[in-house]
């Protein structure tokens, strides 16, 4: 082909080839200045494309070599690749990534010497956070045992109805924890072995630790593990149950696959180190957390239960760089008192969800510029969202790549009669950008939903069928989310969370963050009580009083009427020494709610909103009588 000099006499040359150059500089000024006008999120979304695409291309590849790669063949590999790397820190005490294999194939081992338990059995784990936690766990899944993580937090009749319903073969329980099970050992299962992980231990158990003396840590041949379905159940884990009993939620390998992958996600390597602080016995702590260590090759430090006073020194101390979140644990952060060198630290990275916008701003302009990695996913649903554009208060972003991957929708919701609102031929409507919607997910062979374990009309409960067409199914999350122009979307409220008062919709959160506001009030939990004779449910805030400090019951009223609309005002007060909480660190409602505002039921104090007085009054039983016959109005 002939050069440019050869067609142009060469004094055009250099002017035509600066002119080319400039015009084609200038179109590439302006198409990003326009795809930064339009799509401003392209490159975002692309990146985040991009590794969802990884993670599935590495499943296919496993896949087309003939073998199901799950997370703990990839622990196996790390412990084989970096057996001295310290895996778990507790307490000071360093185990590798040999350690923990090998007290885990110890596990295995008494299990294969001294019972009957076979692959595909449940055995039920009622474990604090700790190391033997994580060793139990990996242990009976070398076994290929389907492990159920029971909420070390419930008693007696919640604790006896979680083990009854995943059906174990056996019971795993942590020695701090076996006061709790001798309440209950009549009533368990006789068929049901219960193993302590204590030398002494109480009639009727077998000491566990006793027998990991006995045993070799060699090796467990992978035949006993080894899957040839990802959709095989791997878990069952518990939902916290703030609205009825918890139900065993099924985990299956390949969900237990992507939840690994979230860290990796967000930028975290094999070089972090990880400061986990929530329960393992929730997903976000195993199957994030742990899961998420291991997928990376890197470093947990497990804390046994959060801290406020010492997270800061654990995270210095141990040269922390990423830490879990849920919303409250930040916000209890904010909330302790303030110290010299608050920002001298090495977290870059915060991994979690449910971190409202106030909290999150006041977060990092206490203690650094740290990314606050925010997401959203139920323990048993089938879709997720990963804010990978740092937006402040969003949970993630719709985009053309993700839906790709995942059809979701915001429909209509009516409160009153708790339930999708449908037209007249039948179908479910969406919701306008800015305005708050039930967020479905659609169920699909790409996004099966496996529910529960058990009782199949729980599962049967989470699912709308014929939602826009006949034929379609999709899973009812329970959770109200908001999308904006942009298209970011936001958590709103829980639906059980939620209640229509005045023919208005009260989102308790925002209620909470307001009275919350006040400098004397350490925490506010809103809910809605049935008053008889009146539609949907008047508001009531439970709250706690700081240290030291009394309750302004007209600033509280001062407080509401400024801040809120009328019907969103709380009509009741009632004060508790101390709030009750779900392992989570979600407050304890539904008991609340059942309890209603009867202060012949309630010993706490009571109190009522008088518009009058402009305060909040005493609730007699005589004031009480007057809103039950209806001489005073709500």
């Amino acid at each position: 082909m002939a050069g440019l000099g050869s067609v142009l006499p060469s004094g055009l040359v250099a002017p035509k080839l600066l002119s080319w150059l400039t015009g084609l500089g200038a179109g590439m000024v302006f198409l990003s200045l326009m795809q930064k006008l339009l799509y401003p999120y392209f490159w975002n979304d692309l990146w985040y494309l991009l590794k969802v695409v990884r993670c599935g291309f590495q499943l296919e590849m496993y896949k087309l070599k003939g073998e199901l790669v799950t997370v703990l063949d990839k622990f196996l590999t790390q412990a084989k690749k970096q057996p001295q790397k310290p895996f778990i820190i507790y307490e000071g005490a360093i185990y590798t990534y040999q350690d923990v294999d090998r007290r885990s194939n110890s596990v295995a081992h008494v299990f294969l010497n001294h019972s009957t338990l076979k692959r595909g059995d449940t055995v039920a784990l009622l474990m604090s956070n700790e190391p033997d936690f994580i060793h139990t766990w990996f242990g009976l899944a070398k076994l290929g045992c389907v492990v159920a993580f029971i909420n070390s937090n419930i008693r007696s009749a919640s604790l006896l109805h979680c083990i009854r319903s995943c059906e174990p073969r056996a019971l795993v329980v942590g020695a701090d924890l076996l006061g709790i099970i001798q309440e209950i050992l009549p009533s368990l299962p006789e068929d049901l072995s219960i193993w302590g992980m204590n030398d002494s231990v109480p009639q009727g158990i077998i000491s566990l630790k006793q027998k990991l003396s006995t045993v070799s840590d060699s090796q467990v041949p992978r035949g006993y593990h080894v899957t040839s379905n990802l959709q095989a159940p791997y878990l069952y884990i518990f939902t916290s149950g703030t609205t009825g009993l918890p139900k065993p939620a099924v985990i299956t390998q390949l969900q237990a696959l992507k939840s690994s992958a979230g860290l990796w996600a967000f930028g975290c390597t094999s070089n972090d180190v990880i400061y986990i602080t929530l329960p393992l016995y929730h997903s976000a702590g195993s199957l994030l957390g742990i899961g998420g260590c291991v997928e990376l090759g890197a470093t947990c430090v497990l804390k046994k239960k959060f801290s406020a006073s010492q997270f800061w020194n654990d995270c210095k101390k141990y040269n922390v760089t990423v830490f879990q979140y849920i919303g409250e644990l930040c916000r209890y952060l904010c909330k302790q008192p303030k110290r010299e060198g608050e920002k001298d630290h090495r977290v870059r990275l915060a991994v979690g969800n449910g971190l409202r916008s106030d909290v999150w701003r006041e977060f990092l302009d206490r203690f650094g510029n740290i990314k606050m990695c925010e997401l959203y996913g139920a323990t048993e649903g089938n879709i997720c969202f990963m804010n990978h554009t740092g937006k402040i208060g969003s949970v993630g972003r719709a985009n053309f790549f993700h839906k790709l991957f995942f059809t979701f929708a915001l429909i209509k919701y009516d409160f009153q009669k708790d339930e999708p609102i449908r037209n007249e031929q039948g179908w479910c409507s969406h919701v306008k950008k800015g305005e708050p919607g039930l967020l479905i997910s659609r169920v699909n062979a790409k996004n099966p939903f496996f529910g529960y374990a058990g009782n199949k009309k729980h599962t049967e409960k989470k699912l709308l069928c014929n939602v826009f067409k006949k034929g379609d199914v999709y899973l009812n999350t329970g959770d109200l989310m908001v999308q904006d122009q942009e298209n970011f979307l936001y958590f709103w409220d829980r639906i059980g969370d939620t209640f229509r008062w005045k023919g208005e919709n009260v989102a308790t959160t925002e209620v909470a963050a307001v009275i919350g506001m006040l400098d004397f009030i350490q925490e506010a939990n809103v809910y809605g009580v049935a008053v008889p004779d009146y539609e949907g449910k008047a508001g009531m805030a439970s709250i706690t009083l700081k240290p030291n400090k009394s309750l302004d019951l007209e600033k509280v009223y001062e407080q509401a009427v400024t801040f809120l609309p009328a019907y969103a005002c709380p009509r009741f007060l009632r004060i508790q020494e101390k709030m009750e909480m779900t392992g989570t660190f979600k407050l304890q409602k539904f008991q609340l709610v059942e309890e209603g505002f009867s202060p012949l039921k309630i010993s706490d104090p009571l109190y009522f909103m008088d518009n009058l007085k402009k305060s909040y009054i005493l609730l007699t039983k005589e004031i009480y009588d007057q809103i039950i016959s209806g001489e005073i109005r709500l």
